[in-house]
């Protein structure tokens, strides 16, 4: 590769990782050309992108965008799926056409700055969807002020209530 070739791959790159809040790395050899358009095509939604890239210009463009670490992972083939959104998607996805054609590997991350080994993307694959883990969290901040707002309501109801069965019981004296 010509080094003004090398130039440009690096400068695409940087521009993926500074947009990029994780990178997720995989082993890709093996995958056919249908598979890894497909890997593509069911990554864009998530907004991710994943490219294979040789890793001394990845680890230039790892350093140029500031990711401290990355270059460390960067051993082996190395396909780079680059999230911009939710990384438990991402992994998810990875590791469902991993499982799917049984090819891909998930070897690392580099999520927000932490680094995870193969271990730690396969638990951040099970992970639930961002908002999920948002609503449980509002549910959960929600329970309590909902419990204590019934039993601020319980006190003047129960009152109404004795205050009716009063004058029905006093209707029926009358009667």
């Amino acid at each position: 590769m010509l080094k003004s070739q090398k130039a440009v791959v690096i400068d695409r790159l940087t521009k993926e990782m500074e947009g990029a809040t994780s990178v997720i790395l995989t082993d890709y050899r093996g995958l056919s050309t249908a598979q890894m358009r497909r890997l593509r095509r069911e990554l864009a939604p998530l907004d991710a992108s994943f490219a294979v890239t040789k890793n001394t210009l990845a680890r230039i463009a790892a350093r140029n965008a500031g990711k401290d670490g990355l270059d460390e992972l960067l051993k082996g083939p190395s396909g780079v799926a680059f999230c911009k959104g939710d990384p438990a998607a991402v992994a998810k996805k990875l590791s469902d056409i991993a499982r799917e054609t049984r090819i891909l590997r998930l070897r690392s991350a580099w999520v927000e700055g932490t680094s995870l080994d193969e271990e730690g993307v396969k638990r951040l694959a099970t992970l639930p969807p961002k908002e999920q883990i948002q609503a449980n969290v509002v549910g959960t901040l929600a329970a309590p002020l909902s419990t204590f707002v019934q039993l601020l309501a319980a006190a003047p109801r129960e009152l109404v209530v004795v205050i009716d069965q009063i004058i029905q019981k006093k209707q029926a004296e009358a009667a």
